[in-house]
């Protein structure tokens, strides 16, 4: 299994943020079938202000640029990130062209506790 971080922020207005979680009580079946068919195994968002972080498990052969080809070409997919486009934003000051940001891993306990 693969572990993937990734961070975005949300339009900081309460009444916004408070619809975005709200959507996501009831994500779309076939986007959550679309998620699992490009091999993600398990996916949670937390969110601290407007600030969300998404964690993802995969398998060990998720390739993440295959998997952004087909969810950017799955009707339903679509559909729901142009809906989600009312609530998030990139954060500020990073140029990558990808609204979720890859976060880098700065700590893991189980590698830390190999080198003791």
């Amino acid at each position: 299994m693969k572990h993937y971080a990734k961070a975005l922020d949300l339009v900081n207005q309460p009444k916004l943020i408070a619809e975005y979680e709200e959507l996501h009580k009831a994500v779309w079946p076939e986007v959550l079938d679309a998620i699992k068919h490009v091999g993600i195994l398990d996916m949670k968002i937390f969110r601290v202000k407007n600030r969300l972080f998404m964690q993802m498990v995969t398998h060990d052969d998720y390739d993440p640029e295959a998997a952004s080809r087909y969810l950017s070409q799955h009707p339903i997919s679509i559909k729901w990130e142009a809906l989600m486009d009312k609530y998030q934003q990139k954060i500020m000051g990073v140029a990558d062209k990808e609204k979720w940001v890859a976060m880098t891993c700065c700590f893991d306990l189980a590698l830390a506790e190999k080198t003791l």
